[in-house]
């Protein structure tokens, strides 16, 4: 994933830009940059690998490197951005967020027209970012150029642009598939993908981009460059999984949705049955946890923090390259409370299963600390396509998801024929799938969300809705 923060203003931006780019830090952990313009220093740039550190710790001396009235900060999850571009059109500073399935064919057709050449990283690679400013420079403007990007990439891409005159560009993808929230306060307006971001600094909403939509800012205007389009397709996993409690997007917070969804949840097992002695709710820290609540509140069992995650120094996810090591790491971040484990039937909330890699981990440590029962509940439905459109729920095959590698293990490749009976809790082909993941796994019990539940949660009209890595559908 990722997210940007920018803001235009009468007064120095780098402070706000600085504290609004750490408040996206929970959407990537790779790269973080920072771009601001001055009248008379003209445009800066910096960027950081954030692997293993926050963003703040090395943009601590940003306030002091860089200053302007306009400026934009990214976290990113793929490449290093913002990038500086010159060219016919202006010079710039962009940042986006989203994925390129066309990379390959784009860069290829238009090598020649950009001077026969793209910049490379390491092994060769085309940053993702260039790419679309090389896309936007095709044009004579920078709305023509977006709104040819926007035609021409299969994926996502929200953009955010800082000219060379101090004013901002935002535009949003082109199926609306991310967020771009534009606030404003009485020095001049800001751009964000969180909209806690800017309202914990005292910005308020002013508009929330439509897709496809395209905006110019200065401190005192906004300028609408492109209408929006008529089709929307939001990430559904903005709610359930990476989008911040606090944010709202389209009206809907993400705590409250969550909430709804784990009254689904409950309401579905009381009406089968099912796990209705449990002794504690727990939610998987943290993204799990408002989905565990609102299944206790709905539940005649008590919510309670079995095991936590050790936030001193695991607050961020450090990946390492090699799985034992992966898994190393997630036992070694929880922390259990043996009196809220030991002897206790335990019903578990995660947000998602997309590999299954760190379940059994999972289970093991709570039979270890002497848990009597572990069930487990998925507050989305079984992940069934790689994610198309954004870096969540990304695989090179499909079979890395467990509920596809187990519809394989049941039937073959026969079984994917029916992947639509496999998601679904009411079919025998659904009951097997849930059985064998539980029976891999240890679980006492398994069940997920459907998918009528989350659109229920979302509480949107449905046909706004992406659920592709659910249902496959466009």
């Amino acid at each position: 994933m990722g997210g940007f923060f920018g803001v235009v203003s009468h007064k120095n931006a780098v402070p706000d830009v600085f504290f609004g780019t750490d408040y996206h830090s929970h959407l990537g952990t790779k790269r973080g940059g920072m771009a601001a313009y001055d009248s008379e220093i003209g445009l800066q740039r910096d960027i950081h690998n954030i692997e293993n550190s926050p963003f703040r710790t090395k943009f601590g001396d940003v306030f002091n490197e860089m200053r302007g009235n306009a400026a934009i900060g990214c976290i990113s999850d793929t490449h290093p951005q913002p990038l500086l571009i010159r060219s016919h059109i202006g010079i710039y500073a962009i940042s986006i967020i989203g994925h390129i399935n066309n990379a390959d064919e784009l860069i290829e057709k238009y090598e020649l027209v950009n001077c026969g050449h793209f910049g490379v990283m390491t092994g060769g690679r085309v940053n993702s970012v260039d790419l679309v400013a090389s896309l936007i420079n095709q044009k004579d403007s920078y709305a023509e150029g977006i709104r040819f990007a926007q035609e021409v990439i299969d994926g996502t891409a929200a953009i955010l642009i800082l000219t060379n005159e101090g004013t901002l560009i935002a535009a949003r993808d082109r199926f609306g598939r991310l967020p771009v929230i534009i606030g404003k306060n009485e020095y001049g307006h800001s751009v964000s993908f969180e909209s806690f971001a800017f309202e914990k600094l005292e910005y308020e909403k002013v508009k929330e981009l439509g897709p496809g939509e395209i905006v110019h800012l200065t401190a005192d205007s906004m300028e609408q460059l492109s209408p929006p389009r008529d089709e929307m397709k939001i990430c559904s996993f903005l709610w359930t999984y990476y989008g911040y409690p606090t944010s709202t997007y389209e009206g809907v917070n993400v705590e409250i949705m969550r909430y709804k969804n784990g009254k689904i949840l409950a309401k579905n097992d009381k009406n089968n049955g099912v796990a209705q002695n449990i002794d504690y709710v727990c939610g998987m820290p943290d993204s799990g946890t408002p989905h565990a609540i609102g299944y206790a509140n709905e539940s005649d069992a008590d919510f309670a923090r079995a095991f936590i995650k050790y936030t001193p120094t695991w607050m961020r996810s450090f990946t390492p390259s090699l799985q034992a090591d992966r898994n190393k790491i997630a036992k070694m971040k929880q922390i259990p409370v043996r009196e809220l484990i030991q002897d206790k039937k335990l019903l578990i909330v995660d947000d998602s299963i997309v590999r299954g890699t760190q379940l059994k981990g999972t289970v093991d440590f709570l039979h270890e600390n002497g848990a009597k029962e572990v069930h487990m509940r998925s507050a989305c439905p079984p992940i069934m396509y790689g994610c198309k459109y954004l870096n969540f729920s990304r695989a090179t095959d499909d079979l890395e998801l467990i509920a596809r590698r187990t519809i394989l293990e049941l039937e073959g490749e026969e079984g994917f024929k029916y992947i639509e009976e496999y998601s679904s809790s009411d079919t025998e082909r659904g009951k097997n799938l849930r059985k064998a993941i539980a029976e891999k796994f240890n679980f006492d019990s398994l069940e997920f969300q459907s998918l009528e539940g989350i659109v229920k949660a979302i509480g949107i009209d449905p046909c706004k809705l992406c659920t592709y890595c659910w249902n496959g559908k466009e």
